[in-house]
């Protein structure tokens, strides 16, 4: 039986973080049912021109939303007063809610904490926003890059010592929709005991804020961190001879000697922690690995027992032999051929291969029906949101 059998989740999250969080909770079974609303899909479609798609096409590109894999759709227009009213039936059935909405606009139509949490006293109300729910930039609207931003990890991201990089992926949404996951089956165990659900704010800047938990533990003055780009001189991207690039970590004396010793220059070995001699360490180096094509240094440095890596193209990371074996890589049967997807990063016990994401609305009908809806009312909400969506909505009824 998978680990979160039986845990029953509604997610009305649209962003990165929520979907992320619920993500993980269906591929360690929980049921997720996640609610689509039909303007935004609309918009959505016409914004990447999924519209011009046919039902295959449509099919194929829903298929790809890794995050929607493994997850039932209701496709409800929450603006609608019958629809909001079917959605507190559903929720009162539910171990668990998961939104993303700026604070207060649930509530404002009768689906936030206090509102749904009078039908089920353990609910789970787990909120994720930019800055939380409470503080003075409670209502600030943005999105990863402001998080980082605010939580200054974009201070320390980047060689260049005078400017910052984007880190060129969503670190804090991702961050966010971990800890999301974690701080709600923390809230289920607790409620499971005693009776009595919470609302969880979850706030992308403090996900963001402990991705610099290194920095805040070492250094007791923030004043005293190191140049951004001021890196140790074992610690480095190197270019080899064919364009490739390659990384070496920060090493254990022990494994800087022997990287020192394989590319020929075991005096860089005493100078490891020496400021004054980074420069001509890693000029010094960067010649050497010029010298020869990445899979040479590769085998080389493998003979030797060091620490390194090469830097994957994500094409690269998805065909990693090591990622395959582990059950990193899947395969999913999909509308149009086998996809291949990441699979969970934490895995207990053997993964069952979930099913790819569905169409809009798929469950619609299923998931009312069972929450005590009649037929009449459940034709005449789809009815609505297949008029708001169009022709990417599937019968559901």
């Amino acid at each position: 039986m998978s680990a979160l059998a039986g845990l029953r989740v509604l997610d009305f999250s649209r962003l990165l973080p929520g979907p992320y969080c619920t993500w993980l909770l269906a591929d360690q079974g929980a049921e997720v049912i996640r609610v689509e609303h039909p303007r935004e899909l609309a918009k959505q479609a016409k914004v990447f021109g999924w519209d011009r798609l046919n039902q295959a096409g449509r099919a194929r590109q829903r298929a790809r939303d890794m995050l929607a894999r493994g997850k039932k759709s209701v496709c409800l227009d929450i603006g609608d007063p019958d629809a909001q009213a079917a959605l507190r039936r559903l929720a009162a059935t539910v171990d668990v809610v998961v939104e993303d909405y700026r604070p207060g606009v649930l509530s404002s139509l009768g689906l936030g904490y206090d509102v749904l949490s009078e039908g089920n006293p353990a609910l789970v109300y787990t909120s994720l926003t930019l800055c939380g729910q409470t503080g003075p930039l409670r209502d600030k609207p943005g999105h990863d890059p402001v998080a980082l931003a605010l939580a200054g990890v974009l201070s320390r991201t980047g060689e260049d010592p005078d400017a910052p990089g984007l880190p060129g992926f969503a670190a804090a949404d991702v961050a966010t929709g971990a800890h999301a996951a974690f701080a709600t089956l923390a809230a289920v165990m607790q409620a499971r005991a005693t009776g009595q659900g919470q609302h969880v704010d979850v706030a992308m800047t403090d996900c963001a804020l402990v991705l610099l938990a290194n920095l805040i533990a070492r250094y007791e003055d923030p004043a005293d961190l190191p140049a951004r780009g001021a890196r140790r001189a074992d610690l480095g991207l190197w270019r080899c001879a064919d364009g490739a690039w390659l990384v070496t970590t920060d090493m254990e004396p022990r494994y800087w000697q022997a990287f020192c010793t394989a590319m020929g220059r075991p005096e860089f070995a005493a100078w490891q922690m020496d400021p004054s001699r980074r420069a001509e360490i890693r000029e010094g180096l960067q010649a050497i690995f010029a010298s020869r094509p990445r899979a040479h240094w590769l085998d080389h440095l493998e003979k030797a027992g060091t620490q390194f890596a090469p830097v994957n193209s994500l094409a690269e990371a998805l065909n990693e032999p090591h990622f395959r074996a582990r059950g990193m890589v899947v395969a999913l049967d999909a509308p149009g051929g086998a996809l291949t997807q990441a699979g969970p990063p934490v895995r207990l016990g053997p993964f069952e291969t979930p099913h790819p994401a569905v169409l809009p609305g798929t469950h619609t009908a299923e998931v009312l029906r069972a929450a005590g809806l009649s037929d009449t009312q459940i034709n005449a909400l789809a009815a609505s949101s297949a008029h708001q969506t169009g022709p990417s909505t599937p019968a559901t009824h």
